[in-house]
C-alpha cells in the first residue's frame, strides 16, 4: 500500500502572533513545528504501513524552512518526502493550496500509484478543515472527514468510523481515497534515535509549480477566490460582580434579577 500524508509547518500553538498593523500572522522568526493535527495523520499512515506493508510518502507546500517538517516526518517513520516550494504558491488560500497539493500528489502517483491520502482534520493557524475534502475534490477521489478510527482494510477498500454531529457512522471507501483524521485516532510516537539519524540523511525532493504542471492562474494570493480581510487576537475581558445579601435566599433572588435584566433568563 502506498500512502501519502499531507503535512504543514505552522507556528507553535503558544507562539502565534499577529501584526497589529496588517492583521497577518507573523511567521518570520517565529518558532514552528509540524501542525499538531498532521502528527496524527502521519502516525496513522505509518501504522497502516507497519500493519499492511508498503510505503509512506509525505508532501508539504511551503518556504525553504518547511523542509524541517519533512525531515521530522522521516524521523517519525515516513519513507520519502516531497516539498512544493515556489513563489507562485505564496499567499495561497485553501482552494489554491489544495490544488497545488493535488498536483504534487498526481506526480507522486505517476512515480508509484497512490492508494490512500491522509490529512489532519485542520491546521492550527487557520482552522478551516478544508484541505482534505478539497484535495479529494481536485483528485476526484472519495473522501471521509473527521475520521476517528480505521475499522478494517482489504485489498479494495478501507472501512472507517467518522464523527458526526449526532455521534458517529461507519463508511467503506474504495481505493484510492482521502481521509481527514481527528486526534482520537491514535497517539503519535516518540521519534527514535534511528529515525533522527535517517532524517538527517534523507533526500528531500523539491518541486516548483512547473515541475508538477500546475496552472499558475490557480495559485497565489492574486488568484485566490477568498481573502483574509482581518486577523486579530480576541481581547479577554474579565468582568465580575459580587451579589450582596443578608441570606442565601436574598442573594439568589438578586442574582435572578440581574440575570433577567441582562436577558440571560
Amino acid at each position: 500500500m502506498h500512502i501519502v500524508a499531507c503535512v504543514k509547518q505552522t507556528p507553535k500553538s503558544d507562539n502565534v502572533k499577529i501584526d497589529p498593523a496588517t492583521g497577518c500572522l507573523i511567521r518570520s522568526g517565529a518558532a514552528s513545528a509540524m501542525n499538531p493535527f498532521d502528527e496524527y495523520a502521519l502516525e496513522e499512515a505509518v501504522m497502516l504501513k507497519e500493519q499492511l506493508g508498503g510505503k509512506v510518502s509525505v508532501i508539504t507546500m511551503g518556504p525553504p524552512q518547511a523542509e524541517a517538517v519533512l525531515r521530522d516526518s522521516i524521523a517519525r517513520g515516513a519513507d520519502t518526502v516531497y516539498q512544493l516550494g515556489d513563489m507562485a504558491f505564496a499567499g495561497s488560500d485553501t482552494w489554491s493550496t489544495s490544488y497545488a497539493l493535488s498536483k504534487g500528489i498526481e506526480k507522486i502517483n505517476e512515480i508509484e500509484p497512490v492508494d490512500l491520502i491522509i490529512c489532519g482534520k485542520q491546521t492550527n493557524d487557520s482552522d478551516t478543515g478544508h484541505i482534505g475534502p478539497q484535495v479529494s475534490a481536485w483528485m476526484k477521489w472519495p473522501n471521509a472527514a473527521f475520521v476517528k478510527k480505521v475499522v478494517s482494510v482489504n485489498e479494495k477498500s478501507i472501512t472507517v468510523e467518522r464523527l458526526t454531529e449526532d455521534g458517529s457512522e461507519i463508511l467503506e471507501l474504495p481505493f484510492p481515497c482521502v481521509l481527514s483524521v481527528v486526534k482520537d485516532i491514535n497517539s503519535p510516537r516518540v521519534r527514535s534515535v534511528k529515525g533522527r539519524i535517517a532524517a538527517k540523511r534523507a533526500e528531500v525532493t523539491k518541486w516548483t509549480a512547473d515541475d508538477v504542471a500546475a496552472d499558475k492562474n490557480k495559485l497565489g494570493m492574486k488568484n485566490c477566490p477568498t481573502r483574509v480581510v482581518k486577523s486579530f487576537v480576541p481581547k479577554r475581558e474579565v468582568c465580575s460582580a459580587c451579589v450582596e445579601g443578608a441570606t442565601a435566599k436574598e442573594k439568589a433572588a438578586k442574582l435572578v434579577e440581574i440575570l433577567k435584566e441582562n436577558k440571560y433568563i
